[in-house]
């Protein structure tokens, strides 16, 4: 898939996978990876940003198979940013397809 795809979504999946529970940081590349390849270091640059601009909160939880885990939890700031988001996407994604469709028909 296309790198530039990617980067444009990352930050929209992110947030819809908080927005139902939080999470920590490697899990969320793998429920991300299920869907379409990403690395590891496109997540947590990301993450520290989001959380910079208050959209998470962290906190620490024990761990049975090491150290404790940075758990990122989606703030109202984040809930509403997300709704922006989704609106854009679903705009953006409308958009795109209409022009697809019609670039279909005049082939």
């Amino acid at each position: 898939m296309n790198v530039q795809f990617k980067k444009g979504v990352l930050e929209l999946c992110v947030l819809v996978l908080l927005n139902k529970k939080d999470h920590y940081g490697y899990e969320l590349v793998q429920k991300i990876s299920e869907n379409f390849q990403i690395s590891e270091g496109s997540v947590y640059p990301l993450l520290r940003r989001l959380t910079k601009e208050g959209y998470f909160t962290t906190y620490l939880k024990e761990s049975i198979e090491g150290p404790s885990r940075k758990y990122y939890q989606l703030t109202e700031e984040g809930r509403a940013y997300l709704t922006k988001l989704h609106q854009e996407w679903e705009e953006f994604s409308k958009g795109v397809n209409q022009l697809i469709k019609e670039g279909a028909h005049n082939e």
